[in-house]
């Protein structure tokens, strides 16, 4: 054999380019911790061990010959930041099949969402999804709570009711529990309310949503939840309508939480509430978690309502 079959071939431009490209378990790893911002969790999520994710994190970190993560609680750096759009970019390129429409550059969320849950709950913690994944954009619709009507078709639902939801995956955001509300000149006028029993005869404020029933029993009153009065299908409406001193409203501390703070609406009794028979849920299509903005939204849903 001639000395040149041992002479190395020189390599061409386009081999060199793709020897840098990394390996796509260090890219996997690198999006998860960058989004979970753990290595327990990480390592959970890829079905490896916290060595593992270490091992890949620093590989990565070799090749690009660069930092990606800047302290110990996993902030990225400039870099890191950076190149954390490009990988998710290109994840999301491959999870794309062939003939698949795709509009280029961001990812579109369609969240369709409770009317109240949003103002309450989802709007003033926003801000927090939009920094850490700004390649993302929300398109935000109304859902009508209990009954499950959306403008569109959704990637993503926040649903209200008892958890029954066969045509749908689904899993528990947060609970809570009820107790009266009414505005302050309402209370000057109707009150003192020291006792449950005080509230005999005063204009309660209805809604299917949440039933006076539940708060009845916590406080051992054999009373027929109410069938005359205002009804709301929508906490929020309800909220505004108590502050407007039309009666007392049954609400979900969580979602009057706004009305309490601005004072416009205080509870009657700070020691007497009971759980509300109902919850939220966040709903998807089987399939719908494949994509990682729906995943990654709903992993930063269940952590910033935990």
């Amino acid at each position: 054999m001639s000395s040149s079959a041992h002479t190395p071939l020189p390599m061409s431009a386009d081999a060199s380019a793709l020897r840098r490209i990394p390996p796509i378990q260090c890219l996997l790893t690198f999006e998860a911790l960058a989004r979970l911002r753990s290595v327990t969790l990480t390592a959970e999520e890829l079905c490896v061990t916290p060595s593992a994710v270490s091992h890949r994190v620093k590989q990565l970190e070799q090749i690009l010959g660069t930092r990606l993560f800047g302290r110990a609680d996993f902030s990225l750096t400039t870099d890191g930041s950076a190149y954390l759009a490009h990988v998710r970019e290109g994840l999301g390129a491959l999870q794309r099949f062939p003939g698949a429409v795709s509009a280029p550059g961001k990812r579109r969320l369609k969240l369709a969402v409770t009317p109240t849950f949003a103002r309450s709950v989802l709007i003033p913690r926003l801000r927090q999804f939009t920094e850490a994944y700004p390649e993302i954009d929300l398109a935000l619709q109304v859902s009508i709570p209990l009954l499950d009507v959306v403008a569109e078709d959704a990637d993503l639902v926040v649903r209200f009711g008892p958890g029954h939801y066969a045509d749908m995956e689904h899993v528990e955001l947060a609970r809570d529990i009820v107790t009266p509300l009414a505005s302050p000149a309402f209370v000057r006028e109707h009150g003192p309310f020291e006792r449950p029993e005080d509230l005999e005869g005063i204009p309660l404020l209805r809604s299917p949503l949440e039933p006076w029933r539940s708060w009845f029993d916590v406080c051992g009153l054999d009373w027929p939840a109410p069938t005359e009065g205002s009804q709301f299908n929508d906490i929020g409406l309800m909220c505004d309508a108590a502050s407007a001193g039309m009666g007392v409203a049954l609400v979900r501390l969580k979602l009057g939480r706004p009305w309490l703070d601005q004072g416009t609406l205080v509870r009657l009794f700070d020691n007497i509430v009971a759980p509300s028979p109902h919850a939220h849920y966040l709903c998807w299509k089987t399939g719908t978690m494949d994509r990682w903005e729906c995943s990654a939204f709903a992993d930063w849903l269940r952590k910033t309502l935990a």
